[in-house]
């Protein structure tokens, strides 16, 4: 159930109608709309049926969810959410871009790194300081070193930081360091890390699983909502198929899907998406067009001796070459108003 509150509605007017949710045993939470509050009902509304809850003051209309993931669906919230990070809007006007290399290597791999993906026009530096790898034996990271590294490629950059969290124990060190929490793909449903993850306040990116559905990966989003963050970007990385020449098999109808069925802004991931550097350009204008609100790509001064996923990584004049095509593409498409999503 979500009640929408008038325009006018008052701090006493929110303040009564919550009481009374909380009252009857239920939890409320409160959501800003473009104009008016909103407030998710959480629970048993048949607790509700003794409470008048449209008599009260301030209350225009209430409306019923049907979607699982109440806090995360478009019922909820109608209007898009645009994430503020430090004057950085994540669904906004023009697509954010989050660049840099698979896994932090070096302090002087990663200040070089940032460097390019500045003067390309990024606002994201990304990169792993904690690598879950599907071998033991793979490089795992330089963990808080590289999380040090991140930082210092932000103070002397100005990029914004995106790094993954892989466990609730490293939630406290990302968190210090990081500006965008990740959660990926291997740890989508990782229930416990997203209660976890939510109680930070920090903004949250959650990549889509190997083969979760949609409606898992909404599901997943509602832990770290009602965990107390509202601020979750979605990532579409592609999916686990029997297609065996891409390393994933990129699915950019979820875009689409996702603007329908939930208010949280969605990027794409073409690195992971296909495994194929040479396709990163193609399937990035393609999520563009189909209107993604940002794309995160993978960058390195020299992919052939990167230590994880060279192949999928871009070289700096590969990188600035796909940028120019982005921001042309992204004018074209404001000055037509060529919107794809149709809220």
């Amino acid at each position: 159930m979500v009640i929408i509150m008038q325009p006018e509605a008052t701090f006493e007017d929110i303040f009564e109608v919550v009481k009374s949710i909380e009252d009857a045993g239920l939890e409320a939470k409160i959501m800003e709309g473009a104009q008016q509050k909103i407030i998710g009902v959480i629970g048993d509304k048949t607790k509700l049926a003794s409470v008048a809850i449209g008599a009260m003051n301030g209350v225009e209309n209430i409306v019923s969810i049907s979607k699982s993931y109440k806090l995360a669906s478009r019922e909820f919230h109608p209007q898009s959410t645009v994430i503020d990070i430090g004057g950085v809007k994540i669904g906004g006007d023009e697509p954010v871009i989050m660049a840099g290399p698979c896994a932090v290597e070096s302090r002087e791999q990663i200040l070089e790194t940032a460097e390019i993906v500045k003067k390309g026009g990024a606002k994201f530096l990304r990169g792993g300081a904690y690598k879950p790898r599907t071998s033991p034996y793979s490089f795992q990271g330089l963990e808080v070193e590289g999380l040090k590294y991140l930082a210092e490629a932000r103070e002397k950059t100005g990029l914004k930081v995106v790094t993954e969290v892989t466990t609730v124990e490293g939630i406290a060190p990302v968190a210090e360091y990081a500006d965008i929490m990740q959660i990926g793909a291997r740890n989508m449903q990782n229930f416990g890390l997203l209660k976890e993850v939510g109680k930070c306040g920090k903004p949250v990116m959650l990549k889509r699983g190997l083969s979760a559905t949609i409606d898992e990966w909404l599901n997943a989003a509602e832990y770290i909502i009602n965990a107390g963050t509202p601020d979750v970007i979605l990532c579409e990385r592609g999916i686990r198929t029997f297609e065996v020449y891409t390393r994933n098999t990129l699915d950019l109808s979820a875009v689409a899907a996702i603007k329908h069925l939930s208010h949280l802004p969605i990027v794409v991931d073409p690195s992971h998406g296909t495994g194929k550097w040479r396709m990163i350009k193609p399937m990035a204008f393609a999520a563009i067009a189909a209107g993604a609100d940002g794309l995160m790509m993978e960058v390195h001064p020299n992919p052939a001796k990167a230590l994880s996923d060279g192949s999928q990584s871009l070289t700096a004049e590969n990188y600035f070459e796909l940028m120019d095509g982005v921001k042309k593409l992204s004018k074209l498409m404001r000055e037509e108003n060529l919107n794809p999503i149709s809220e």
